[in-house]
């Protein structure tokens, strides 16, 4: 006898599960625990399965039909109705997880895990969040280059190309990482290329006029801040590297014996790792700095909480108290000083000085030997420019007490 709201609502749960036929293989499953739910009995290649078609009142008794109907029509053209559904399933699960959105929080999962600096993976999740929503919640597969440059022109329109273009950068990352879960086949950012605006380049403010570098380095002998401040401030025009590095610099990773230290390549812009040799007056500063923090992991240890590395704006807050302003000197432009004094004192090869820098070289295998090739050269330069950092600062010193000051 045909099922009917009435007789429906009145079926009282039992110890067991409760079947209640309505026609044509539909029938009522009632739980135990209360719930009834749309079952249909079918066979298909000679297999007896069942198809689940929701759960009652959500779905009504004439859904249900409606349900039951059409899954047969899917029967008589020789469709198995349950493996439709699962298939749509399936693809429904598939489809969440490759969005734009989805692919790109994977990629920022992936790189979290793969040692990018946090810093990084910040400015990376901002530029992610100015993907509006619409187009995050799009298929990555669906996109194209058009509608790419549609998102990143309005934030060029507003004048803001280097964001614009660190966008399109980002985007080139996604697109890669959904390429290697299987999710889109190409990279249509490609095709982007000279499609924005370039902005400006921005050179880091440095000092690099020799008298000028002297008062600073007496500057920051008579900066009056925090000891470990002062100490970075002293190591920093030592060993040129970038400020992020030497912020993170473990104590770890310092063999003060030997005189080096091995920066891993999760720490560093290129993503090699790299060795940085340690002149007399560095590896003094370093025993002056282990004194403060050898029981902390990190070498400029946070004065706070003394797990984390120091601020990322420290060296620059100093430098401003000391009355440089921001269009002076900047943390990073102790690398610009190193790397145009060198240059200018012509003793030493620019693929020292380079790998020195630890700036990219684009041939692999050419940068690799250099790094064999010129290590005897580093150590000697490293000796002598400390030893000239010295003299310009004795220089001034000397000017002073002829003028009586």
């Amino acid at each position: 006898m045909p099922l009917s709201d009435i007789t429906i609502r009145a079926v009282v749960p039992g110890e067991k599960p409760i079947k209640k036929a309505d026609e044509r293989g539909l029938f009522l499953l009632v739980q135990p625990s209360g719930g009834k739910l749309w079952r249909l009995k079918y066979r298909f290649e000679g297999k007896e399965k069942k198809l689940g078609l929701g759960r009652y009142p959500d779905v009504s008794l004439k859904e249900a039909r409606r349900r039951r109907d059409e899954a047969r029509e899917k029967l008589a053209m020789g469709i198995d109705p349950g493996g439709e559904k699962k298939r749509a399933e399936a693809e429904a699960i598939l489809a969440a997880a490759s969005t734009f959105g989805a692919v790109g929080e994977s990629y920022l999962d992936w790189a979290t895990k793969d040692g990018r600096e946090s810093a990084t993976i910040n400015k990376s999740r901002w530029l992610f969040s100015l993907f509006d929503e619409a187009f995050s919640n799009r298929p990555i597969g669906e996109i194209s280059a058009p509608d790419l440059l549609s998102a990143l022109k309005v934030i060029e329109a507003k004048g803001h190309y280097e964001t614009a273009k660190r966008m399109r950068s980002l985007a080139s990352r996604i697109f890669r990482h959904g390429g290697h879960l299987g999710y889109v086949a190409s990279d249509p950012t490609t095709m982007l290329r000279g499609a924005l605006i370039s902005p400006k380049v921005k050179h880091h403010s440095a000092i690099i006029e020799p008298k000028q570098v002297g008062q600073l380095l007496r500057d920051i002998d008579e900066y009056a801040g925090q000891p470990l401040i002062k100490l970075a401030l002293q190591l920093t025009p030592h060993v040129f590297v970038r400020p992020g590095e030497l912020r993170a610099a473990e104590w770890a990773e310092f063999d003060l014996e030997g005189a080096k230290w091995t920066i891993p390549a999760s720490k560093m812009k290129m993503r090699r790792p790299h060795v940085v040799p340690l002149s007399g007056q560095a590896l003094h500063l370093l025993r002056s700095v282990e004194a403060l923090t050898k029981d902390k992991q990190y070498i400029f240890s946070s004065h706070h909480t003394g797990t984390r590395p120091m601020s990322e704006n420290t060296i620059n807050v100093a430098l401003r108290r000391m009355g440089y302003a921001k269009d002076e000197m900047t943390a990073h432009g102790f690398r610009a000083m190193a790397s145009t004094l060198l240059n200018e004192s012509r003793r030493w090869s620019s693929d020292a000085i380079e790998i020195a820098l630890a700036h990219h070289s684009g041939n692999t295998v050419r940068g690799t030997y250099h790094r064999g090739q010129h290590w005897d050269e580093r150590v000697e330069m490293a000796r002598w420019w400390s030893d000239y950092l010295d003299e310009l600062r004795a220089d001034g010193m000397r000017d002073a007490r002829r003028r009586g000051d």
